[in-house]
């Protein structure tokens, strides 16, 4: 299986890249929205996960999600909104917006496997190590 991360953290991508390869995915990365949107065009195929920062340069997450949820080709790319903003009304809007679930940061790795299962996806070592 294969996810995109899109942070404009570096550290955080990093920390993501590890863990889901821990649980068996391939991943590419981008460091905002139109580096995620431009990734995603140069892929074979859609991944099955997208991790995705709200607050970035140059193009948001929110944004993000927004653009890739236009596009028929990524209907079934799952999207976890990976992010500092805690408050409802962001919540609401990043689902509203096509985002299949939200995590807050910070996270512990076995929130992450439970986010991920819960968008319908099974880690390809099934959670191992969580």
């Amino acid at each position: 299986m294969r996810a995109l991360i899109i942070d404009d953290s570096r550290a955080m991508r990093r920390m993501l890249g590890n863990t889901i390869t821990e649980l068996g995915f391939e991943f590419s990365e981008a460091a905002n929205g139109e580096e995620g949107l431009a990734e995603l065009e140069a892929l074979e195929s859609p991944p099955e996960l997208i991790l995705v920062d709200w607050n970035m340069p140059r193009m948001d997450g929110l944004t993000f999600v927004k653009s890739a949820r236009k596009r028929p080709e990524y209907s079934n790319c799952r999207i976890l909104m990976v992010t500092t903003e805690w408050d409802i009304e962001r919540m609401t809007a990043a689902m509203e917006a096509g985002a299949d679930e939200y995590l807050m940061k910070p996270f512990e790795k076995e929130a992450l496997v439970d986010k991920i299962q819960m968008v319908g996806l099974t880690p390809p070592n099934g959670g191992a190590g969580a």
